[in-house]
């Protein structure tokens, strides 16, 4: 299990500051209970994916136990002269990683954090990016990839004949191409190429097997 915390960003710049940083537009908030969103560094490579909703005086932000103070420690550096206060509540919240993999959604706990694109971690087909709400963090970046199609990684799902760690080298048998984003058991997400999906490919020697995701990843 992931043990999950909650980020409270409450003040009376709270939605300007959190537009201002994350991929989603908050005012889908205002006819939905919670949205999925991503805060990326200014190269455009997530930081934090999950879930965000209406709190009491500002919103709260599922994160890993693990990231969460490092994430809200790196948000205050962007506060400069917004009213804005950050509080860590740990609820003793937990998500299943089998759920998490068998439905395509990324965890970016500290091995992966900084690591990928929202589009390789198909946070687009997610619905955690608005692509008209204006600026935030890493914009320019995550919108070029969008328009010009430019995203040849994806993450999609594979069962490994026997275990392998997260962090591993995904090869084609003659160089490494990709790398294990999650797992489950046998089951786990992998950034790679899409054109070599359903090739043969190995971690560590360790076969996969290509599965489809709930969701449809278009192959150009």
């Amino acid at each position: 299990m992931h043990t999950l915390s909650t980020i409270k960003v409450t003040g009376p710049d709270a939605f300007e500051f959190l537009q201002g940083q994350l991929s989603n537009d908050l005012r889908h908030l205002e006819s939905n209970a919670e949205i999925l969103a991503a805060w990326c560094n200014p190269k455009g490579r997530v930081l934090w994916f999950g879930t965000i909703w209406p709190v009491e005086e500002g919103y709260g932000l599922s994160a890993p136990a693990e990231t969460a103070a490092a994430i809200a420690e790196r948000l205050t550096m962007f506060r400069f002269r917004s009213k804005v206060n950050f509080a860590i509540v740990d609820e003793g919240q937990t998500v299943d990683p089998a759920f998490l993999v068998e439905n395509g959604y990324p965890h970016i706990g500290v091995e992966q954090t900084e690591q990928f694109t929202p589009h390789m971690l198909n946070l687009d087909l997610l619905g955690a990016i608005s692509f008209d709400k204006g600026c935030y963090t890493g914009q320019e970046i995550v919108a070029r990839t969008h328009y010009k199609g430019a995203s040849k990684r994806r993450t999609l799902r594979f069962e490994s004949e026997s275990p392998v760690a997260a962090g591993g080298k995904v090869s084609d048998g003659e160089r490494d191409i990709g790398e294990v984003l999650n797992v489950a058991g046998t089951d786990l997400l992998a950034v790679v190429p899409l054109d070599k999906a359903d090739s043969p490919l190995t971690v560590n020697g360790v076969k996969l097997t290509h599965h489809p995701l709930p969701y449809t990843i278009e192959y150009d």
